[in-house]
């Protein structure tokens, strides 16, 4: 995490992600997520409910990956090897798959 004005960066190593998904119009998906990290790459603690938000295509193509607190945008920002960890994520079969399925025609 890189919080914006300093230039002490932690990078965080997820254990594990979940997902929540809803289809915003007829271009995007909006991909709620929340993190469970490593003890040894603890969560800033100035942050009180840590998640993320990444915004892909109907295809499923990132488009923007944002770090959240309280389900809103904050003063930090993913490192480089944070957001490799979400795409990862975003880009295995199983993710792929329930966004295909959201963005079918109802």
């Amino acid at each position: 995490m890189i919080k914006y004005g300093l230039d002490k960066v932690t990078e965080l190593r997820f254990k594990s992600i979940t997902a929540s998904m809803e289809r915003r119009d007829n271009q995007w998906v909006d991909i709620v997520l929340r993190f469970d990290v490593t003890e040894e790459t603890p969560v800033p603690d100035d942050l009180i409910d840590f998640g993320g938000l990444v915004i892909c295509t109907l295809s499923g193509v990132i488009a923007q990956i944002v770090p959240q607190d309280e389900d809103i945008d904050c003063e930090y920002q993913f490192t480089a090897f944070e957001k490799e960890q979400i795409k990862a994520f975003i880009e295995s079969e199983e993710i792929q798959q329930r966004i295909a399925n959201l963005s079918s025609p109802i």
